[in-house]
């Protein structure tokens, strides 16, 4: 089994911080790109961030100069720096992986998610 854990959500303050942690564990080859996706009631999931294998960042609009994203390819994980936190950052963040459990031509890589973590920032 493939498992990604979140961590590091919460409540905070209009212009404070958080720092998301995504864990992958299990049975895997590799792990291609990694990002964190966002959902607020009634609206689509959306990309915040993504990084891939050799570092290239990428932002949405919205979030660039205060969020941060970096990746350890030898622990498997990927976090989001959060700073200057606004209400309309309210959401559930989902970490997301592109991974390829097997070095087989049967084995393509495939999308794996996180249960979720909910992120408050109140005004």
């Amino acid at each position: 089994q493939v498992q990604l854990v979140e961590s590091g959500g919460g409540l905070v303050q209009a212009g404070g911080s958080l720092r998301l942690s995504c864990a992958v564990s299990g049975s895997i080859f590799s792990i291609n790109d990694m990002g964190w996706y966002r959902q607020a009631p009634g609206n689509q999931r959306t990309l915040v961030a993504r990084v891939s294998t050799d570092g290239t960042t990428k932002y949405v609009d919205s979030v660039k100069d205060r969020f941060t994203i970096s990746r350890d390819n030898a622990k498997n994980t990927v976090d989001l720096q959060m700073d200057s936190l606004k209400p309309e950052d309210t959401a559930v963040y989902y970490c997301n992986a592109e991974i390829r459990r097997h070095d087989l031509s049967s084995s393509p890589a495939r999308q794996y998610w996180g249960q979720g973590t909910q992120v408050t920032v109140s005004s």
